[in-house]
């Protein structure tokens, strides 16, 4: 069977979709419908909407930076499926102690799962868009 997987795995990264071997069809077919179910997922990852919270501290230099590069990575990113709250920690501190807050500014990816949660200025492109899973590490 392994041998089978790894022809089969060999057939498909060659482009032969509905490649069958001897006596082992299975094996093309279960590949084949693997990455179609791959290939769904990740165009249902691209409609997902995202729902992000920003948590800053009044407008200081380092929160206006912040808001500043979170709006501008969800323009070029999440054009028309984000929703972005911002929230200063000193006008609402009931949410920062929920969200137990300890530096800001701090973004949240609440939606889609899994939550994460991201410190400092979003200066850092490529650690963003890896934090908030638009970006695989590579």
């Amino acid at each position: 069977m392994r041998n089978a997987v790894s022809k089969a795995h060999w057939a498909f990264s060659l482009g032969l979709r509905n490649f069958e071997f001897k006596g082992e069809p299975h094996v093309a077919r279960k590949i084949d419908k693997s990455a179609e179910e791959y290939e769904k997922a990740i165009q249902a990852r691209r409609l997902e909407r995202y729902v992000l919270k920003l948590y800053v501290t009044g407008l200081t230099p380092r929160s206006i930076q912040a808001i500043d590069n979170i709006k501008r990575i969800c323009e070029e990113h999440l054009r028309g499926r984000y929703e972005l709250e911002i929230i200063d920690v000193y006008q609402q501190p009931v949410l920062a102690k929920d969200e137990q807050i300890l530096a800001a500014p701090t973004p949240i990816k609440k939606l889609p799962l899994p939550l994460r949660r991201l410190i400092g200025d979003m200066s850092k492109t490529d650690r963003i868009l890896l934090g908030l899973d638009l970006k695989t590490k590579n």
